[in-house]
């Protein structure tokens, strides 16, 4: 409890300077920042990287429920960096994007139109553009966005409350316009095969830390959290050759489903879809929290929601959604959604 405390005093801090325009906060000394920098960028080049350009997965997906209503279909978006982009895979269907938007239309039963407009090694200086892009040309507003992004501000050193407030001000102008907002937060650079001790710890203090700093600025702003760090490191560590893609560094095709799973009940939820109330379940680690300290607990368990409870205020709702397994589905028209 006192690691969790600690945390939260320290993503509070993050997450006030953001608010405020501050931006010289830093998590760890600049000389550890730049071993850690150096290490990491080797260990990419180590294992080769991917310079792919990752398969586009927009399109209509769950096609056939359009047949069976006459409701208009979902729009789904999608912003980030390489994960959210689904670099690592060749096949549209084992993104993260494809695999949410399948899920989304098996639940909701109803057709979906996904766009993703993430782009591989952005930071979350590059947020505004892709707002700018997903919101521009009615009539493609979507019904709810996914945001995946920190690793590159992490690696390439970026003030951690500039990297907050990039990210809260994105969440604030989709929510304006209408758009449910989903955030998985910073992955556990610790689980970097090629990143040794000390230096996988610094990672994964680095990492945790961000995540818990962008809970607290996507709350703040209206949205919902979903920590993928945690959720994927063990996973990553005992099954590195299953969950790692062929450059060792991006998910593989299992990895992203893993990630996948996570954060689809709380897109689900977010649209009033989920049939779990929007109340904690104290038998199962669930409560209202003071939103850093959910933010803190947050970044330790991968999987874990955070949104705002409905009493507002300084307070949080925790919850472990129940995961359900979907199978993927390739667009069915096969051609991109334009509109």
């Amino acid at each position: 409890m006192p690691m969790t405390m600690s945390r939260a005093r320290v993503a509070r801090r993050i997450a006030t300077a953001a608010a405020f325009g501050g931006g010289g906060i830093g998590l760890l000394g600049a000389a550890a920042l730049g071993v850690l920098l150096t290490e990491v960028r080797l260990a990419r080049r180590t294992v080769g990287g991917s310079s792919d350009i990752p398969p586009c997965a927009d399109g209509r997906y769950g096609a056939a429920f359009g047949h069976r209503t006459d409701r208009p279909p979902l729009r789904m978006g999608f912003l980030g960096d390489s994960t959210a982009a689904g670099q690592g895979v060749h096949r549209a269907s084992q993104t993260p994007g494809a695999l949410l938007a399948s899920g989304l239309a098996a639940v909701s039963e109803l057709p979906v139109d996904f766009r993703n407009v993430a782009l591989p090694g952005a930071q979350s200086d590059d947020l505004a553009r892709q707002v700018e892009l997903m919101l521009a040309g009615n009539p493609w507003a979507p019904d709810i966005c996914v945001i995946m992004i920190g690793a590159n501000d992490v690696t390439h050193r970026m003030p951690p409350a500039q990297s907050v407030r990039h990210l809260s001000d994105a969440v604030r102008r989709l929510r304006a316009a209408g758009c449910a907002v989903v955030v998985g937060t910073c992955p556990d650079l610790g689980t970097i095969e090629p990143v040794y001790q000390p230096l996988r710890w610094v990672a994964r203090r680095l990492s945790r830390q961000l995540a818990a700093a962008q809970t607290i600025g996507v709350v703040e702003s209206g949205g919902r959290t979903v920590s993928l760090g945690d959720l994927l490191g063990p996973e990553f560590e005992a099954r590195p050759r299953e969950l790692f893609g062929p450059d060792n560094y991006h998910p593989s095709a299992e990895g992203y489903a893993t990630a996948a799973m996570a954060v689809l009940p709380t897109v689900c939820a977010a649209l009033g879809l989920w049939p779990e109330e929007e109340r904690p379940e104290p038998a199962r680690g669930e409560g209202i929290l003071p939103v850093e300290q959910a933010a803190a607990e947050a970044a330790a368990e991968g999987g874990t929601e955070v949104a705002a409870s409905a009493s507002r205020g300084p307070w949080a709702l925790l919850k472990h959604r129940r995961r359900r397994r979907l199978p993927a589905e390739e667009p069915t028209d096969g051609s991109p959604v334009t509109g």
